[in-house]
């Protein structure tokens, strides 16, 4: 297996130089001129190791790195930077990062970093197939995923980013009548908008300059299989009229072709944003909208389903200890206390590489809070009041029971055997939204 990084510098030499050094000695490199790209990259990929700059032209690679570290798992990070700030440095390694470089560095010094710290790209691990879907909003969802399988409907995934969409989206592929047929994931933040039409609907040869060759977009590539459209929200205004064409007549052309082709595959999208914002600010056509969402379902944020987190986080950590050579490890009770208190931001994705992280990076088989949440202030123990025990219970159970009823506040009352009032009083005070 080969080494592979993801480079995030906008020094168009440098990252010149370097990629071309790169592949010169077989390693695989994605790069990445500015934040955006490189956390779209990110979501995309899992490279041996993470080079980031410091300062980029839209932003600071600090904040992107303290924001996905979660995310990143056990994979290696580099920082770099040009004005010898050795201070930003430092607070990046104690948050995670375990090296950085000063410019300018020749490409042997990002070799001799990339052979000490990172190991083969890995063979990212399946996550755990039945964990997290028992929660009764998780298994209505299953319900419904499973009664759309066998229609051609096209379905809209709702919910922040890391709860499942692609998941959840995968799983609806593997219940329909062709689960060994393709399923061809597009992430539509990730693709210059220049070259999103071409990657889509494909190109024949000679259609604009630099295609040699016809290519195969991805609507073809899905055969009878499923086309998911992730961050459908990011799609470009020109590009939404040309999905629309495409949803309603199930036909595409490839660019600088002639030749029509029929569109084959089912067609799922997801978002975490509000397309209804979008669509009242124009920056998402309505009509779009509706044909993609015949039928919307939205995946509830982990915080709201304790019951998955608890067969989750389990899981996690039996898959990553099995697959990474660390048998018999388990969470100290302090831990688990963490998981549960913790708000999940990130979701089941920053789940899934806190556990991954601490599996690659614990000392000891049993894993700690500082583990899971290194550099954070241990949080607080139980509660040491039978009133805060009776308040967080009651809390727990309240948003249960609103995620079972869909959100309906007078549906969940009546559930609860209280008064939509009270229910209304009792949501106040314990700071539950519906």
């Amino acid at each position: 297996m080969t080494h592979s990084i993801l480079l995030i510098e906008d020094d168009a030499v440098l990252g010149a130089s370097l990629v071309q050094r790169l592949d010169l000695e077989g390693v695989k490199s994605w790069w990445a001129r500015s934040l955006a790209e490189g956390e779209a990259l990110l979501r995309r990929h899992r490279p041996s190791l993470i080079v980031c700059d410091i300062r980029l032209p839209d932003g600071s690679g600090e904040d992107l790195l303290l924001r996905l570290m979660p995310e990143i798992g056990g994979t290696p990070i580099v920082v770099v930077t040009a004005y010898g700030d050795v201070g930003q440095a430092v607070r990046l390694l104690r948050a995670g990062a375990d090296d950085y470089l000063e410019k300018p560095f020749p490409p042997q010094r990002l070799l001799e970093k990339l052979r000490s710290l990172a190991s083969p790209t890995p063979v990212v691990p399946p996550e755990p197939a039945e964990a997290g879907w028992h929660s009764p909003a998780m298994r209505r969802l299953a319900a419904q995923l499973e009664r759309l399988a066998q229609v051609e409907t096209p379905v809209l995934l709702t919910g922040e980013s890391g709860v499942g969409k692609e998941v959840a989206a995968r799983r609806l592929h593997a219940l329909g009548p062709n689960p060994d047929s393709p399923f061809v994931a597009v992430n539509c933040a990730a693709i210059p908008a220049d070259l999103m039409e071409s990657e889509v609907f494909g190109h024949e040869r000679g259609a604009f300059t630099g295609a040699l060759q016809r290519h195969q977009g991805f609507a073809e590539r899905a055969g009878d299989g499923t086309l998911f459209l992730d961050e459908i929200g990011e799609l470009a205004p020109a590009l939404q009229a040309k999905l629309l064409r495409l949803l309603q007549e199930r036909r595409f052309t490839r660019v600088g072709g002639r030749h029509e082709m029929a569109l084959r595959a089912r067609i799922v999208a997801a978002t975490n944003v509000d397309l209804g914002s979008r669509i009242a600010g124009g920056d998402f056509r309505e009509d779009l909208y509706y044909r993609l969402a015949v039928v919307e379902l939205t995946l509830p944020p982990l915080r709201e389903r304790p019951e998955d987190l608890r067969d989750l986080a389990p899981a996690f950590l039996a898959h990553f200890a099995h697959a990474l050579g660390r048998p018999g490890m388990s969470f100290t009770p302090e831990a688990l206390e963490a998981l549960m208190a913790h708000e999940w931001p990130g979701n089941v994705r920053e789940l899934r590489n806190r556990i991954e992280r601490a599996v690659v990076l614990a000392e000891q088989p049993a894993i700690t809070a500082e583990d899971l949440f290194p550099g954070r202030e241990a949080p607080p123990s139980f509660p040491v009041s039978l009133a805060e025990a009776r308040e967080m219970a009651e809390r727990d159970h309240i948003r249960r029971v609103l995620a079972r009823c869909g959100g309906r506040v007078a549906e969940a009352a009546q559930a609860l055997g209280i008064s939509r009032t009270t229910m209304w009083e009792r949501m106040r005070r314990l700071g539950v939204e519906s």
